[in-house]
């Protein structure tokens, strides 16, 4: 084990140590360490004696290392209990030997070893061997020969040797083990507070500690600790020790060691009678001989260490032995005060200050003092004395001079403030410094203060010790505390409290008015709160008003004056220190905001018990609230060394900000008071508004205002109250509220306003609380006999909370205060209107009584509250009240004080239809086991029907399945609202009336479902057709006067009018907009319900009587009306028609209304009558559009020629219209927005050619048409045109491949000079228009249909482009081409995907194409590419009508000719013709006009020659080549090789006759263009055995070449008379040309042969 081999290592040192000197001790420790290794334990090392020899041994040789190393040795073994008892007596006397040597390591190992002696098994029981162990400590300690360290060490071994021995006297006399006290003063940490509470623990451990009997009988070990201590008390007194072996000792040394036995060994004098009477006689005698000052101290006696030492035992017997030592302790109290008060060096005062301070900070002390002298008549009252002294001392500072004064509050404060921050101020800091001597007097007086601070703690802690054991009642309990206490805890606070307040008040409200150092505030304003709470708790009422008057003194301002004992006035007083003076600057010092923080701690501890003490505590607060508010209010720094310029502000703020909020939590800390404090504290804020209020009307200047800050002050307090209270509001309501109407009947404006706020938030608060559900009755739940008495309980609440604003408005006539009712009755419907459920009577009679007020503002306001109510509060209010709410709603529309009121009224009348309808219904299918409104239908079935149908149907079961009762109630309430709309739709105000019968028409729309039959036949005989006559009555009779607006002031001493619309200016106009209204309400009524009012009886009849109507209205009512009646027509009809829903008999009908207008009254007419007109028409193609089901071919014909009268009677009334604004007509246009909607239904597919021959007469007919009388001149005239054209023509085509124009009429380009007539600018603009919708619909038409009418369309088409002679720039001729190009792209692209249609006979197919021909011919040759007048069309037009024509051409030659139509070869032939035609315009005129010719025109015969070209080529179409295509390019070959020809020999013809001249541009690009696409051109084998070619030729070519250039053998003839041309560019296209000829013939040169 360690222990062995550490004990054979020292042997082995030992062993090396002695191996010269000391043989004898090296073989010993030899012979041991062979001796140890037969060892296995410390047990066998104590049974054998030779180990511990060797170290004995080595001890005995007295030299200093050998010594070392055996004391060190015995100390191992000795605390192994590795040493036989038997052997103690041997070790001592070594000890004593080697304490006598010089060296001072062996001194401290020898003291080293005796205090291990001490703590091991081997502590000397014996008087011999205690002796001698105590006496080598002594020796040490007091030989002059010693060390410092060597004494220090003696003394610390000889305490601890002390503390061993009496721990052994305490377990051999079977003692309670441990230290019960703290062994003098503790010293504090913080605070007082702290202090207290720790001794206060620390006694309580005392207290369980103490044995209850005491013992004579000591056993060996108690004798000898009571001979110690009798020793040492010899010893400190001066004398000798009888049986300790020591001559002298220091009794400073003495008197500490008995100072320790007595504060850490109470229970041994407490149970061991011979100890306490060496305590009672020995050791008092000599505390008291050491306390007497009226002798000169001298020598040891007078230091004060010693004297400190003697007042710290005297300290411990009061605090420990008082209880047994009463004489005593009262003997030590009398002598500690006396010291006080006598003339004795001030360290001497200041260390019994210290001791009385820590006897007022430990509770258990002063409470047995007080216990045991102050209540016991026998005996002094030394508690009272000692209060008493220490507030002498701290009365020091009063009677001072005020320099010196200032000085030692300052170093108080400092002291404080260092103890605060853990530093502890005392003597012992530096002893060896006689200054400290004479220590400060600003020590004693922080001596004092925690002494005074320490009996106020005690008494707190005390008090609030009988409070947990139930002496007495908690300040938060509710029951009330009985009159007198029994408790002994009790009647001791109580008796100190009576007995000590008056001395404490004084002393700390004098430190707390002088001192302003932080730490010390903190200290006494804690006193202040614990002794203030402690006085409530006692209810110690002048304690309690005095502690909180002195309080309140210092939280917010200190008058000059000094303040008299007067200061502590009762509760009731004035106290004029706190109206201060808000103009002047207002400063809260730290003092003030402490003070004011402990106030606030008062009262929260304390708001049970206040009672008539609130006036105190809220004159304060409403002083303090003043003071917040105050812009000149601020609070100080701590430091006030920092310049003022260079401090935060932001410091004041926050101590206001948490002022405040204290200020508000502790009156919401009266939720937690007992309902008699509440009422305390709410009398005590009425009391307090009341003298303000009482004063107030006299009181001028700003001490008023102050009364009026410190009213608004209990009136934000009494809410805060009221609101924390909500839970048992009952109790507070009537003291509250009868306050706040108190303040509203006052003359004061603000007062008033401040009441009404205040019942505002009152009412409010209560009904939002938790005590009102939503909807009450329905939130309550129980037994029916509780649920009735929380319904009675609930209705009175609620009407006492509500009955305020009835009382306030009825009690006066101020407009001020009747509107604020009203704004709080708005303000309560708003928050929590949903609550109310009692109070609805009362609300609603005085808002009745509000509408017939003649002021604006108050009708205002009441209707705000009724909207409230209407629109958010109807499912809550009593189904009893309704009608009363419709009644007051009424009232509000019909009061002609605001107009916008009566507005709004009559949409809240909108609002309670919807809700009876829907709301009491939605409760009746609740309560029903079927829903009323439920139809039994599958989802598809429901789908199926339409929503009219189940409108219908849910009418008829609603009105069968709903209790008669609730239909009556229903019908009852419905029926007024209507009563009044229709009594509010004849009101003279316009806007009034329009909204009623807007509103009438908008329920019956959106409830009319709900309605049962009975009530829709008594609507519409009692409401809706009376309206209508009413109001057709009224607009017919009405004056056409105009008015003047509303008079806004005057000009120039004229009157200034607001202006009015024109259209309102009458009130004529003003009740055609409301008959306007009523036919677009009966229109909605129609259109939701028409056929569930057609099963109703005489609806027939009614139906009459509006078509009459609509047709007065039509031709003699105003445009509006009109238009209006139309529209009532048109969306019935359109609305039914398509469900089936509308018979035949009410179509007809309205289509003899259209028909009658439109076709049978020519005379009808003027601008209404074409805005009329135009309304008709527009009705008639929706109609068509929604009905066209239900028209057969008759109807569709009458329908046709119905827009066939429109557009002829526009054309004969508007005739000159579009000449003077070039626009349509407004009735046309309307036709042509209509026209797509009216092409012929699918049933009426046989009507498509007479609708499209309908639209064909809109366009523009033949130049002969226009003259009749001239028609065969004309025709004439155009047939020469035609035959000199013809010829012309023919002349110029060699070969005889030209053609004629067949014998068709033909329009010649427009001269100057020519006297045609020009047809009407209103039909070309009509047809412009008509164009696009015209090949829309054709396009539309089924395919039999449009065969049959295709020539007549192609030829409305070529009329319209040939309208370009006319009007070159209009544009009808351009639509006409698209559209033209739209028709034939379509069928040739049918064609090409279809092929043709085979239900179309080949006559009608060739008669189109011979139509298209026709067009084709007139319009290339006749109108495309010429020369047009100069300026007569610009730039841009010209570029886009160019584009045109390449677009037509492309047509033609692209789509058309490439296609595989069925055209015949004639008609091909003719439209190729058209295109050679065009292509010969350049080389068939003169030279001289080539010069003169446009590029466009050139540019267009240089197309059709490209298109010739590419009609005869085969390039890339060898899959897509057919019969159609081969015919054409056969034909195409011909007509081309024949233009070919005759343009290359009109060159080498001009060319020669120019001599040097150069021929025209125009043609030398014609030829060159001609010889280029020669080259390129490859033609089919089909089109090449259509040339007229040598059959030889033709032969090898085919054998050679096939495929090849079969057509420049035609022309070879032309290229060798071109060969001598001097046009360079000429002759090398036919260079390449005959090289390409040489390639057919197989003429390429070869090569000779070698």
């Amino acid at each position: 084990m360690a222990f062995m081999a550490v004990l054979e290592s020292d042997l082995r040192s030992l062993s090396a140590e002695a191996r010269r000197r000391y043989p004898a001790v090296k073989d010993g420790a030899e012979h041991a360490i062979l001796k140890l290794r037969s060892l296995s334990s410390p047990s066998e090392i104590a049974h054998n004696e030779d180990i511990l020899r060797i170290f004995l041994m080595a001890c005995e040789v007295r030299v200093v290392r050998l010594s070392v190393i055996g004391l060190s040795c015995l100390q191992k073994l000795i605390s192994h209990d590795a040493v036989a008892p038997s052997a103690l007596k041997e070790i001592l006397a070594t000890l004593k030997d080697h304490a006598e040597m010089a060296d001072e390591n062996v001194q401290l190992k020898t003291l080293q070893t005796v205090l291990i002696i001490f703590q091991s098994h081997l502590q000397p029981e014996s008087e011999e061997n205690m002796d001698q162990a105590l006496g080598i400590c002594l020796r040490l300690l007091e030989s002059n020969r010693s060390s410092d360290s060597v004494r220090n060490t003696a003394a610390a071994t000889f305490r601890q040797a002390v503390a061993l021995v009496f721990d052994h006297v305490v377990c051999a006399e079977s003692l309670p083990m441990g230290k019960f006290s703290s062994g003098g003063y503790v010293s504090r940490s913080f605070s007082v507070t702290n202090d207290s509470n720790h001794g206060e623990s620390v006694e309580r451990d005392s207290v369980t500690g103490g044995s209850s009997f005491m013992r004579e009988t000591l056993t060996k070990a108690g004798k000898l600790g009571l001979r110690l201590l009798e020793d040492l008390t010899a010893l400190a007194a001066g004398g000798s020790a009888i049986w300790l072996r020591v001559g002298y000792i220091q009794r400073t040394f003495a008197l500490d060691i008995l100072e320790f036995i007595l504060s850490n060994y109470v229970v041994i004098f407490r149970t061991l009678v011979s100890y306490e009477q060496v305590l009672r006689h020995q050791i008092c005698s000599l505390l008291m001989t050491s306390l007497r000052i009226n002798a000169e101290l001298e020598g040891e006696a007078g230091e004060p260490y010693f004297r400190r030492l003697v007042l710290r035992s005297v300290a411990h017997i009061i605090r420990l032995y008082s209880s047994s030592l009463i004489t005593e302790c009262e003997v030590f109290l009398s002598m500690l005060v006396k010291v006080i008060t006598i003339d004795l060096p001030l360290w001497h005062r200041i260390l019994v200050l210290e001791v009385l301070r820590g006897f007022c900070m430990e509770a258990r002390t002063l409470r047995i003092l007080f216990q045991n002298f102050d209540m016991n008549p026998k005996n002094t009252n030394v508690v009272e004395g000692m209060v008493k002294a220490l507030a002498r001392v701290v009365s020091i500072v009063q009677v001072k001079v005020q320099d010196t004064s200032e000085e030692s509050l300052a170093a108080v404060a400092g002291m404080f403030n260092s103890k605060a921050k853990g530093i502890e101020w005392s003597l012992e800091n530096d002893a060896s410094n006689t200054a400290v001597l004479v220590a400060s007097e600003a020590h004693a007086i922080t001596l004092a203060i925690e002494g005074l601070l320490g009996v106020v703690f005690t008494v707190a802690t005390l008090t609030d010790e009988a409070v947990d054991v139930g002496e007495l009642e908690s300040p938060r309990c509710e029951s009330h505390p009985s009159a007198k206490f029994t408790g002994k805890t009790a009647v001791l606070c109580l008796s100190m409290v009576d007995s000590l307040w008056l001395t404490i008040l004084d002393a700390l409200s004098l430190i707390l008015a002088k001192s302003q150092g932080e730490a010390i505030l903190l200290e006494i304003l804690k006193g202040y709160q614990a002794f203030t709470q402690a006085c409530g708790v006692l209810r110690a009422v002048e304690p309690l008003n005095s502690f909180l008057a002195s309080l309140c003194k210092f939280t917010i301002s200190i008058p000059l004056e000094p303040e008299k004992r007067s200061a502590l006035q009762s509760p009731g007083s004035k106290r004029s220190e706190l109206l201060v003076d808000q103009r002047d600057s207002i400063v809260l010092t730290p003092k003030n905001v402490q003070a004011l923080r402990t106030l606030f701690n008062v009262a929260h501890r304390l708001h049970n018990v206040l009672g008539p003490s609130w006036v105190l505590v809220l004159e304060t607060l409403a002083a303090l609230d003043r003071t917040i508010h105050s812009p000149h209010a601020t609070t100080q720094e701590v430091s006030t060394a920092v310049p003022k310029l260079t401090r935060e502000t932001s410091g004041q703020y926050s101590d206001f900000s948490i002022l405040s909020s204290l200020n508000s939590q502790l009156f919401e800390s009266s939720a937690l008071m007992n309902v008699s404090a509440v009422k305390s504290l709410l009398s005590a804020l009425r009391q307090l508004s009341c003298q303000c209020m009482t004063g107030n009307v006299s009181g001028v200047g700003q001490v008023s205002s102050q009364k009026i800050g410190s009213i608004s002050f209990c009136v934000e307090r009494m809410i805060s109250v009221l609101v924390n209270n909500l839970h048992r509001v009952e109790p507070f309501w009537d003291q509250v509220i009868g306050h706040f109407l108190e303040l509203a009947d006052s003359s004061n404006q603000k007062l008033r306003n401040t009441a009404l706020d205040a019942l505002d938030q009152s009412i409010c608060a209560v009904l939002g609380s938790d005590r009102f559900l939503e909807n009450t009755p329905s939130g309550l739940n129980g037994t029916p006999h509780n649920m009735e008495a929380m319904h009675t309980d609930l209705g009175s609440l609620e009407c006492a909370v509500v009955s305020p604003l009835r009382v306030l408005y009825f009690s006066t006539q101020s407009i001020d205060i009747r509107s604020g009712s009203l704004k709080i009755l708005l303000h309560v419907l708003e928050r929590y209107g949903e609550k109310l459920h009692y109070s609805w009577p009362n609300i609603l009679e005085m808002l009745r009584s509000v509408a017939d007020a003649p002021e604006k503002d108050l009708v205002t306001l009441g209707f705000q509250s009724l909207r409230i109510i209407m629109n958010d509060g109807l499912s809550t209010i009593p189904g009893d009240c309704l009608d009363v709410c419709i009644e007051v709603t009424g009232a509000y529309s019909s009061q002609k004080t605001e107009l916008n009121i009566s507005l709004t009224a009559i949409g809240l009348l909108w609002t309670t239809t919807d809700f009876i309808v829907k709301g009491i219904l939605h409760g009746l299918r609740e309560e029903q086991d079927s829903a009323i409104l439920n139809v039994p239908l599958t989802p598809k079935q429901m789908g199926s029907l339409s929503a009219e149908e189940k409108a219908t149907d849910s009418i008829g079961r609603g009105s069968e399945q709903a209790p008669l009762m609730n239909i009556i109630d229903r019908d009852k309430l419905l029926f007024s609202v209507f009563s009044l709309l229709q009594k509010l739709g004849a009101d003279e105000r316009p806007e009034v009336r329009n909204s009623a019968v807007r509103t009438l028409f908008q329920i019956l729309g959106s409830h009319g479902q709900k309605l049962s039959k009975s009530m829709w036949e008594d609507c519409l005989w009692n409401y809706i057709f009376p309206t209508l006559d009413r109001a057709s009555h009224m607009a017919a009779t009405s004056s056409k006067d105009e008015w003047q607006g509303k008079e806004l002031g005057t000009r120039g001493g004229k009157a200034v009018h607001m202006l009015i619309h024109h259209s309102r200016n009458t009130a004529q106009k003003q009740w055609d907009e409301t008959l306007v209204l009523v036919l677009s309400g009966i229109a909605r009524i129609l259109r939701s319900f028409f056929p569930f009012l057609r099963t109703l009886s005489n609806f027939w009849n009614g139906w009459e009587s509006l078509l009459f109507f609509v047709k007065s209205s039509i031709f003699h009512g105003s445009k509006e009306v009109a238009v209006a009646a139309i529209s009532c027509l048109q969306s019935t009809v359109v609305s039914h028609s398509p469900k089936g829903n509308l018979p035949m008999d009410y179509l007809k009908s309205v289509l003899d209304v259209y028909e009658l207008v439109l076709q049978k009254s020519p005379k009808y007419d003027g601008p209404v009558a074409t805005k009329v007109k135009q309304e008709i028409v527009h009705s008639l193609g929706e109609l068509y559009a929604q009905a066209q089901g239900m028209f057969d071919n008759d109807m569709y014909m009458r329908l046709i020629a119905v827009i066939h009268a429109v557009v002829r009677q526009a054309k004969i009334s508007e005739n000159n219209f579009e000449s003077e604004f070039g626009h349509v007509p407004p009735v046309q246009r309307t036709v042509l927005e209509i026209l797509p909607l009216l092409h012929p239904a699918e049933h009426l597919s046989s009507m498509w050619s007479p609708f499209l021959r309908e639209i064909l007469q809109y366009l523009p007919i033949s130049d002969s048409s226009l003259l009749p009388s001239e028609e065969n001149k004309e025709e004439q005239k155009r047939a020469g045109d035609n035959h000199e054209f013809n010829k012309t023509t023919n002349a110029e085509i060699p070969n005889g491949t030209g053609c004629t124009f067949p014998n068709k009429e033909e329009e010649r380009p427009p001269t100057s000079g020519s006297n045609t007539c020009t047809p009407a600018i209103s039909s070309y603009l009509l047809a412009e228009k008509l164009v696009p919708v015209l090949v829309d619909l054709f396009l539309q038409a089924p395919a039999a249909e449009k065969y049959s009418i295709s020539p007549e369309i192609i030829q409305g088409l070529g009329r319209c482009m040939r309208t370009r002679r006319d009007n070159p720039d209009g544009g009808l001729w351009r639509v006409a081409v698209e559209g033209f190009n739209r028709v034939l792209a379509d069928d040739v692209s049918k064609l090409s995907s279809r092929g043709p249609d085979t239900s179309i006979s080949r006559p009608a197919r060739i008669r189109i194409w011979k139509e298209v021909a026709d067009v084709y011919e007139i319009f290339l040759v006749g109108y495309c590419g010429r020369a047009l007048p100069a300026n007569s069309i610009s730039t841009a037009l010209l570029k886009a009508d160019e584009s045109l024509e390449m677009e037509i051409l492309d047509i033609l030659g692209d789509k058309i000719l490439k296609s595989q139509i069925d055209a015949p070869p004639d008609i091909l032939h003719r439209l190729v013709s058209t295109l050679d035609r065009c292509a010969s315009r350049t080389c068939s005129l003169p030279i001289e006009t080539v010069e003169l010719m446009p590029s466009h025109c050139s540019r267009f015969s240089l197309t059709c020659l490209q298109k010739l070209f590419s009609l005869s080529s085969c390039n890339n179409e060898v899959n897509e080549w057919n019969l159609a295509r081969s015919e054409v390019s056969k034909i195409s070959i011909m007509i081309l090789l024949g233009r070919c020809e005759h343009i290359l020999r009109k060159f080498v013809i001009d060319e020669n006759d120019l001599g040097d001249r150069p021929l025209p541009q125009a043609r030398l690009e014609e030829i060159i263009f001609i010889l280029e696409e020669l080259g390129h051109l490859v033609v089919h084998s089909d089109t090449g055995s259509a040339l007229p070619l040598n059959p030889y030729l033709r032969r090898t070519i085919s054998e050679e070449n096939q495929d090849k250039h079969p057509h420049l053998f035609v022309l070879f003839p032309s290229f060798c008379e071109l060969i001598i041309s001097r046009e360079s560019r000429i002759r090398e296209l036919l260079q390449v040309l005959l090289r390409l000829i040489s390639t057919q013939l197989a003429l390429e040169k070869t090569s000779p042969v070698r």
